[in-house]
């Protein structure tokens, strides 16, 4: 019997380049002129992963998140991975968005991705470790499938396939 192939589909964030993007924004944010002298703040901390944006109003604090998302595109950070809570109102008529960085797959997902891969009848074992799902079998070619079915659905946060052997 031949070995099988695997992989794990997992959703992890490289807090680095997150980092990275942030301060090229909050660079940016300073720099540009109609946003210099706005009083909008952009913070972010690594440890509970939280971004916190401050702005005069919706309109700019929508023009921040577009330079962030920006900045974290070119960085290869997917922008499904920052939720961004609903607005609150700050002191001095200022509006505060909380974004957090979302790492790691939740129960539910996990439980329809792989609900979704049984589905679809593929000739391959799943199982669920933790936050990730490993998924093996005999044919690499019915692995690039279940690659490929799980890149065309939507599950709201960024996945990645790694360890492929």
């Amino acid at each position: 019997m031949a070995k099988d192939s695997s992989f794990d589909i997992v959703s992890q964030v490289d807090l680095q380049e997150v980092d990275n993007a942030y301060n090229q924004a909050t660079r940016e944010l300073a720099q540009r002129y109609d946003l210099k002298d706005s009083g909008s703040t952009l913070e972010f901390d690594k440890g509970t992963k939280t971004l916190t944006l401050t702005a005069p109003s919706d309109f700019v604090a929508g023009q921040i998140k577009d330079i962030l998302g920006s900045k974290l595109v070119r960085r290869d950070v997917d922008l499904k991975a920052v939720r961004w809570g609903n607005p609150e109102d700050a002191s001095g008529m200022m509006v505060r968005y909380q974004g957090t960085i979302v790492s790691g797959i939740d129960d539910e997902t996990i439980k329809r991705i792989n609900k979704d891969i049984k589905a679809e009848k593929f000739k391959a074992k799943t199982q669920i470790e933790g936050d990730k799902i490993r998924v093996s079998s005999p044919s690499r070619d019915t692995l690039q499938d279940i690659i490929a079915f799980v890149k065309q659905k939507d599950y709201d946060v960024p996945l990645q396939f790694i360890n492929y052997r």
